[in-house]
């Protein structure tokens, strides 16, 4: 069992980041209980097989309702953190905001997962990743030059700097309210992970080394010929990150290129005829036969995979980065422990029966039959 085990979360039911959080924390052995509305259907976007879902059980509560809702407080003031993505007011609404919570139950840890966090001018605008990684300036960091910025999926803001900081803040939260006995409210926001990602960028620039330009920075990928992605001949591609000079004479051996009259690595008016240069020599075989010269010397190279590729791939499978549970791949839990480590982990779990759920959390079958006959569980429970 993981580090996490013993400790125990409630989560409500959302999309993207608060899910993520939730499955890190399962994922690292903690019980963690998802609430749902009753007949909650999947929103358009959401997978058939939800896997941040997994590891964990979820029941369906009817908040509306006075059974419902006291049925939550139950289950939090049994709790040792709690999860929720609503906009702000939301569960102060429903009776549900910290200050209820922490009464009833003094060391819970109260995480919200919002876009643009519980305060601030934009707090109840509605918005999506995209638009939170705008406003920190990742998203104009991204991106060839001449072109608008790349879209770097949902990773910098709904899950790196969203889910991933919730996660991190529930845990330290809960690190020190062992030593004091208080909870409190984590407030997680994607706009403040994603510029807390970007904290890097902000050093070089402070030092004069970053540029605004997109594609006049040494590590975005269009600038610098050693730091980038090439197309191979079977139209694959190849990744180089050859910026330490050792690693950088590597990439030329590997090359041919060794012992030619070249410029010096940091030449910057050099680098554009040399990137295409490069780009002829990479073209002249295919990624296989790259991967069979390069993969695994000092030259800091990679062949650019897709996801059945990635989970394929002999170093993935040697490390068990991927798992297969039910006959779908997916990651395995990271990072590792060396004692305590984690359990494979299951696929995800749909509302349950009440009875069978909530047994686990101390509900007696007489009380949970009296929740249903109250309406806690909605009309069709």
């Amino acid at each position: 069992m993981g580090p996490l085990k013993g400790i125990r979360v409630v989560e409500m039911a959302g999309l993207a980041p608060g899910p993520f959080a939730a499955m890190m924390l399962a994922d690292m052995g903690a019980q963690v209980l998802r609430i749902e509305r009753p007949g909650q259907a999947s929103p358009p976007g959401h997978p058939t097989v939800a896997l941040l879902d997994r590891s964990r059980r979820a029941v369906a509560l009817d908040l509306k309702s006075p059974a419902g809702l006291a049925t939550m407080r139950r289950l939090l003031a049994g709790a040792d953190a709690f999860i929720e993505g609503f906009r702000p007011g939301v569960m102060e609404r429903l009776g549900l905001g910290p200050e209820p919570c922490l009464a009833a139950n003094p060391k819970l840890v109260y995480g919200r997962m919002t876009g643009w966090g519980q305060d601030g001018p934009l707090a109840m605008a509605a918005g999506h990743d995209i638009n939170y990684i705008a406003l920190t300036g990742a998203l104009h960091s991204i991106g060839r030059k001449g072109q608008p910025p790349s879209v770097p999926l949902n990773v910098v803001g709904d899950f790196g700097g969203g889910g991933m900081y919730l996660a991190f803040g529930i845990v330290c939260a809960l690190l020190e309210a062992r030593q004091s006995g208080r909870g409190q409210v984590v407030d997680a926001a994607m706009v403040d992970g994603a510029a807390s990602l970007m904290t890097y960028m902000f050093a070089m620039r402070a030092a004069g080394q970053w540029s605004d330009v997109r594609g006049e920075n040494q590590i975005d990928g269009d600038t610098a010929p050693w730091y980038g992605v090439y197309e191979t001949a079977d139209g694959k591609y190849v990744s180089i990150a050859a910026a330490e000079p050792q690693f950088y004479a590597q990439l030329l051996r590997l090359t041919g290129l060794e012992g030619q009259d070249l410029p010096g690595q940091l030449d910057r008016a050099s680098w554009p005829a040399f990137r295409e240069r490069l780009a002829a020599i990479f073209r002249g075989k295919t990624r296989d036969e790259w991967c069979a010269l390069m993969e695994g010397s000092d030259a800091c190279f990679a062949p650019v995979l897709t996801l059945d590729e990635a989970v394929a791939h002999p170093h993935n499978r040697a490390r068990g980065t991927f798992v297969e549970v039910g006959g779908i791949a997916q990651p395995a839990p990271a990072p590792r422990f060396s004692r305590t480590v984690p359990d494979t982990p299951t696929l995800p779990e749909p509302a349950g029966e009440p009875a069978s759920v909530l047994s686990s959390w101390g509900f007696s079958a007489q009380e949970v039959a009296a929740l249903r006959a109250e309406g806690a569980f909605g009309a069709q429970r």
